[in-house]
């Protein structure tokens, strides 16, 4: 039963992990200057470095992307045109 249940965390646990996908900014130089994670829910957290968030953007239902600083407010929408 133990050997089961660590089974069902492990894959629980791999599950969740693929469920972001990251992408990392690179300067002219190839140093790191950020990452961009995207999670489960197509929000993407934006981290500068140093590891530390700088800001999200989410998109809603009706398209509209809304920008937001690491605080939490928003500095800004985009709406992308209707098809």
């Amino acid at each position: 039963m133990k050997t089961l249940y660590i089974a069902v965390l492990t894959l629980a646990m791999i599950t969740a992990a693929s469920a972001q996908t990251s992408t990392t900014l690179r300067d002219a130089s190839g140093r790191t200057t950020g990452t961009v994670t995207t999670d489960s829910n197509g929000t993407k957290t934006f981290r500068d470095a140093g590891g530390r968030t700088t800001g999200t953007a989410t998109r809603d239902s009706n398209g509209t992307t809304t920008f937001r600083d690491a605080g939490g407010r928003t500095t800004g929408t985009a709406t992308a045109p209707r098809r």
